[in-house]
């Protein structure tokens, strides 16, 4: 199938998941559109590992968006200010480093802190906005605020521009039996965050990949 276009929950460092969802799931195109919904580092083992196969599948040619989630946010908050690295210590972010074979975060190399600082916020699609986490409902401009693209969401908007659209976003972990429903009622809120890292959850342990047209849904 030709054009078809992918959303894909927090990675959070299961690069095997996401291997999987992309190579025998998914089994992407090059005719494909897939967005990344974000959080693609920390608390998982393999942070460089999703990193670089989204570099790789970019420079191979595939239509791979990837957005900027919260835990990115806050890696590069932690580079650029030192009170800000406890934060993210604590989030996941040793397990980042250690991934990436480094101790301190300066010695991150170069190509990877031009790949986090190019991620962009949202990204507008036909009649979808694909976002981390949500946008703010009461503003002139809900794209003026970038803290709650990263760390709020909504389950419904009354804003004319949000109403608009059908949202696709991260973020808040959801079991995937309401991922499942969200889509089935074709909801204009989808959620695709099933806590893949957390696999130890009931209901929750899995990688989520949606087909938007056909609103096909996969979980590794």
């Amino acid at each position: 199938m030709n054009n078809r276009l992918f959303a894909i929950g927090d990675i959070h460092g299961c690069f095997n998941s996401f291997k999987k969802l992309i190579e025998e799931k998914i089994q992407i195109t090059k005719s494909d559109k897939v967005v990344l919904l974000g959080d693609y580092i920390d608390r998982g083992s393999q942070s460089k590992e999703v990193i670089d196969y989204i570099i790789e599948l970019q420079n191979n040619g595939f239509d791979i968006v990837p957005l900027l989630g919260n835990h990115e946010a806050m890696l590069l908050d932690a580079f650029d200010k030192d009170e800000r690295l406890s934060l993210w210590i604590q989030n996941g972010g040793s397990e980042t480093l250690r991934s990436f074979g480094i101790s301190s975060l300066k010695n991150l190399a170069p190509r990877y802190l031009e790949f986090f600082n190019k991620l962009p916020y949202y990204f507008e699609f036909e009649d979808y906005l694909f976002v981390h986490a949500g946008f703010n409902d009461e503003i002139e401009d809900p794209f003026n605020d970038r803290y709650h693209m990263i760390w709020k969401c909504r389950k419904k908007y009354t804003h004319s521009i949000l109403r608009a659209k059908t949202i696709i976003h991260g973020h808040c972990v959801v079991p995937s039996i309401t991922c499942d429903e969200q889509i089935k009622n074709n909801n204009p809120v989808i959620n695709l965050d099933t806590g893949c890292v957390y696999f130890d959850y009931n209901s929750q342990g899995r990688l989520t990949s949606l087909e938007i047209y056909t609103r096909t849904i996969h979980f590794v």
